[in-house]
């Protein structure tokens, strides 16, 4: 989903002023790669407009997937 997750990640770690959290890296991520947050939002589009009528999988919206990646990366930076 996102290239170098792990590197733009610490970026935003790195330009949050105060206490790291999922919302502050959120918005630090919107602010900071425009054209992935993008690309993340085309790709789950096209996923959708792709499934056949009837035949459902269950994917996140790009704001509950990337918190989720967050989440995940700020309990492992810890």
């Amino acid at each position: 989903m996102i290239q170098n997750k792990e590197e733009k990640f610490e970026a935003i770690f790195a330009s949050i002023k105060e206490k790291p959290n999922e919302i502050n890296m959120f918005s630090g991520f919107l602010k900071l790669y425009p054209e992935d947050w993008k690309q993340l939002k085309i790709n789950f589009s096209k996923f959708n407009r792709s499934k056949q009528f009837g035949k459902t999988i269950p994917l996140p919206k790009p704001e509950q997937s990337l918190k989720k990646e967050i989440r995940v990366w700020l309990k492992k930076s810890k």
